[in-house]
């Protein structure tokens, strides 16, 4: 981050004992988040079976805002009841342990987006909230050996899953801040159980969201889940960048408590942090975005069109490097370079026209030259050139579109053209 970054605002959220859904919707409602958007929100939920408790507790002594989402007997699945996640007993772990009754709704991606079409939210919420379960799809997909549009959700599925996804996109967006900073997500080890039954921990869904999202997981000597796939999922929704900048100011602070009572206390502190520059730049430094992204299924016609789509947006350059992905599979890495300001168009059309669900983002200094455009008078008409200086000497460049106008033109050889227009200049 440089001098471009002062004066914004950036979220950063600390997931050093993990991350989930309702520990997000309450470091964010601590950090300031519109309670009352919230409220309406989850107030025009169709869905029967739950309440909502927003509260404080102590975590550690410390006092951490809480985000409860109560079931009703019939609707229970026991999400923090951690003798039954980790078959917990005075005689040590025991696994033979069934899953209580209840009602287990399983639900599909469409009757999900359904339910949030009906929700009293912001389309930026709605688009978040849709988002997070598209990319908790096409983990499940992956996990199963499904298309996304046939995974039934389970445990994401239930009602309590559903208010904390819209909860915390509604959060997200009236917090209005200019980026998301997470630099990990810690996770513990072993098993926990599931509605698909005993998987191990970091769970298929929360790897297969990492993987494709690029997030950095570190799993850490603990036993017990500590990343949900909710949680992974929204971090790979909001993430713009996973580097602290070298300085900055905490502008406000939240501390968001999760429901199990593991071997660390799970608290997500989340902060509203502005830049401060500590190491200006030098006055000839220049800065550039790069935004990168690996695709693996889609056609070359869809890679031609978003290819242009990307360059009529503002994208300085865009080209595509042939790769080989995981399990040996061709595909190609998208590279776009672009000037900050476009970053929000140029990713929302690659998250649009392609398959992708994650896209890294870079940015980096470069040194260029001095350049100017300038038009030449050549035996074929005018040509626009380029001119760049090193030192006392300047070289030229005749512009593509300039020279192939001139030559479809006048019937003339494309070198000759440009050639004419170069040598025209320098003489």
């Amino acid at each position: 981050m440089g001098m471009s970054d002062q004066g914004k605002r950036y979220l950063y959220l600390d997931c050093a004992s993990g991350i989930s859904g309702d520990m997000i919707v309450a470091a964010l409602l601590d950090l300031g988040a519109d309670r009352q958007a919230l409220e309406s929100a989850i107030g025009s939920i169709h869905a029967e079976g739950f309440r909502v408790n927003i509260g404080r507790v102590k975590k550690s002594g410390i006092d951490c805002c809480d985000f409860n989402v109560i079931l009703d007997a019939e609707h229970e699945n026991h999400d923090h009841d951690v003798s039954f996640l980790y078959g917990k007993s005075e005689a040590g772990p025991d696994f033979s342990v069934k899953h209580p009754s209840g009602v287990h709704t399983h639900r599909t991606l469409s009757e999900i987006e359904s339910i949030l079409a009906d929700v009293d939210m912001s389309d930026h919420a709605l688009e978040l909230a849709g988002r997070i379960f598209e990319i908790l799809a096409e983990a499940e997909a992956k996990a199963h050996g499904v298309p996304a549009e046939q995974v039934h959700f389970h445990e994401v599925g239930a009602i309590d899953s559903i208010v904390d996804i819209v909860a915390a996109s509604v959060c997200m967006d009236s917090l209005n801040v200019d980026g998301v900073i997470i630099p990990r997500l810690c996770e513990g080890r072993g098993m926990v159980r599931t509605q698909h039954g005993l998987l191990p921990i970091p769970v298929p869904a929360v790897v297969n969201i990492a993987q494709a999202g690029n997030l950095n997981l570190e799993i850490c000597d603990r036993q017990g889940e500590y990343v949900t796939p909710t949680g992974a999922a929204f971090a790979a929704a909001v993430v713009t960048s996973d580097q602290l900048p070298a300085g900055f100011r905490i502008l406000d602070t939240g501390l968001g408590a999760g429901k199990r009572e593991q071997e660390i206390p799970g608290i997500l502190r989340a902060m509203l942090i502005e830049p401060s520059e500590m190491h200006p730049e030098p006055d000839n430094s220049d800065s550039i975005w790069k935004l990168e992204t690996n695709i693996d299924d889609c056609s070359g016609e869809t890679l031609g069109y978003t290819l242009n789509r990307l360059l009529e947006n503002g994208a300085r350059d865009v080209h595509y490097t042939p790769v080989y992905m995981k399990k040996n599979r061709p595909g190609w890495l998208l590279t776009v370079i672009c000037d900050e300001k476009a970053i929000p168009e140029l990713e929302k059309i690659i998250f649009r026209e392609t398959t992708t669900i994650g896209i890294r983002r870079i940015r980096m200094l470069r040194d260029t030259l001095p350049r100017e455009e300038e038009t030449v008078r050549t035996p074929y008409g005018e040509i626009q050139v380029k001119t760049v200086s090193i030192g006392n000497h300047k070289k030229v460049y005749p512009e593509y579109e300039s020279v192939a106008r001139a030559a479809r033109e006048c019937g003339a050889a494309f070198e000759t053209v440009y050639l004419s227009a170069r040598d025209s200049y320098e003489g």
